[in-house]
């Protein structure tokens, strides 16, 4: 998630040293690698966690959807608790929590206790990354500004290309156990090199809930939003169940670490396409394209599962990419969208939207939990479905919107 310029508005403006920025960004892309790998991984695994929690994959599916609503629920409610208190020692902090807890879920012997686990690790996610984005922010030169943003927030991208198929790799050597006690390791790692590292620096101002959500009255904003869950959920509704799909399309055990990779070079690419191309032809025409390249992707990929034979390697990897590049393409467009209807409130609106996508991993999830049941061709026509639906959307909203400016009426919000 490249683009995702999640900031904390009163820390971003709390002067601080500039000659440490660089170095400073490379530390905190640490931490979001190790946020983003945790909030993956378990597609790596998700059979053999399910296996050894005597559970369905189903059921143990619940587990993403606990960790991404945790975490988009809590988000603006921890930025609103800990909005004064001192950035190095709430990111270490958090880092270290989110260790612990990741140890702890690679104990557990039920579900119940791993969702409990899994929900703590995002309340701390919630806290680290949008600090993590303020404090590159507030030390970079504002000449350099962007890059360090990139480079933190980056290291949720290079986690799909690189986390999650190491997951995989350490998960098929040792067990899924190993998987979540490296992704603890790594954060405890991430916050003694922030510990070592960051200078300190004061918290911000006191900002309430209550103003951090009255964004959502701006015209135009609630518009955009649900798009945002929508989309998600369309492009997670499978992904937890990537290994099994995998399976299905007969790609050898032997592969899909590779098939992986596949899909996290996909996404860093449609990351990178998609700020390009919304700078040039606007944020409406690459969701279209987008959205219409997922339906594409995620419904061959169902027809290719539903005819039960080998599909050929290098087509299924295609249809694969195209997956992880349509999925990832979508936020630096709503970002754009939602900056335009609230230019004053950029960060809050930013934050919100990280919130929305988190909610859409989360329903997308639950909703494939449900598919997956009816057989893998169904949890993939799902996905499309989904995917349409997107499309429906923006096509309703736009001719409400243009219905509007033709009577003279305020844009529906």
């Amino acid at each position: 998630m490249k683009n995702i310029q999640i900031k904390e508005p009163a820390a971003a403006e709390i002067p601080a040293p500039r000659g440490e920025g660089a170095r400073a960004a490379w530390i905190l892309a640490m931490g979001t690698f190790a946020v983003g790998t945790d909030a993956f991984i378990v597609s790596a695994f998700l059979p053999r966690m399910a296996e050894g929690l005597s559970v369905t994959e189903a059921m143990a599916g619940q587990s993403v959807s606990a960790f991404a609503l945790a975490y988009a629920l809590l988000a603006p409610v921890i930025a609103t608790a800990t909005s004064t208190v001192a950035r190095r020692k709430l990111l270490v902090w958090s880092l270290a929590l989110l260790g612990a807890f990741n140890l702890a879920s690679a104990l557990c012997t039920s579900l119940s206790a791993l969702i409990l686990t899994r929900i703590a690790a995002a309340a701390a996610a919630a806290a680290y990354t949008p600090n993590a984005g303020a404090v590159a922010a507030a030390l970079a030169h504002p000449a350099r500004r962007a890059r360090a943003l990139s480079v933190v927030i980056g290291g949720l991208t290079v986690a799909t290309a690189l986390g999650v198929p190491l997951g995989h790799v350490v998960s098929a050597v040792m067990d899924w156990r190993a998987s979540l006690a490296l992704v603890g390791i790594i954060s405890l790692a991430a916050a003694a090199a922030v510990f070592a590292v960051m200078p300190a620096m004061p918290g911000g101002a006191r900002i309430g809930l209550r103003q951090r959500l009255s964004v959502l009255k701006r015209p135009g904003v609630m518009r955009i939003l649900p798009l945002t869950v929508l989309g998600m959920a369309a492009c997670y509704a499978p992904y937890a169940f990537t290994i099994r799909i995998l399976e299905t399309l007969r790609i050898p055990a032997a592969s899909l670490t590779v098939m992986l990779f596949v899909y996290g070079l996909g996404a860093f690419a449609g990351n990178y396409a998609s700020g390009r191309a919304t700078d040039r032809r606007g944020p409406v025409p690459v969701l279209v394209f987008a959205y219409g390249a997922m339906a594409i992707a995620l419904g061959g990929l169902a027809g290719l599962a539903a005819a039960g034979e080998g599909s050929g390697f290098y087509f299924a990897a295609a249809l694969i990419a195209c997956w992880g590049a349509s999925s990832w393409a979508q936020t630096p467009a709503q970002q754009h969208r939602l900056i335009a209807a609230a230019p004053q409130e950029a960060p809050l609106v930013i934050a919100l939207n990280a919130s929305g996508i988190y909610l859409g991993i989360s329903a997308g999830t639950g909703i494939g939990s449900l598919a997956v049941g009816q057989g893998v061709p169904a949890l993939l026509g799902t996905g499309s479905a989904l995917a349409l639906a997107s499309l429906g959307y923006i096509a309703m909203t736009g001719a409400a919107r243009r219905k509007a400016a033709a009577s003279g009426a305020p844009e529906p919000g």
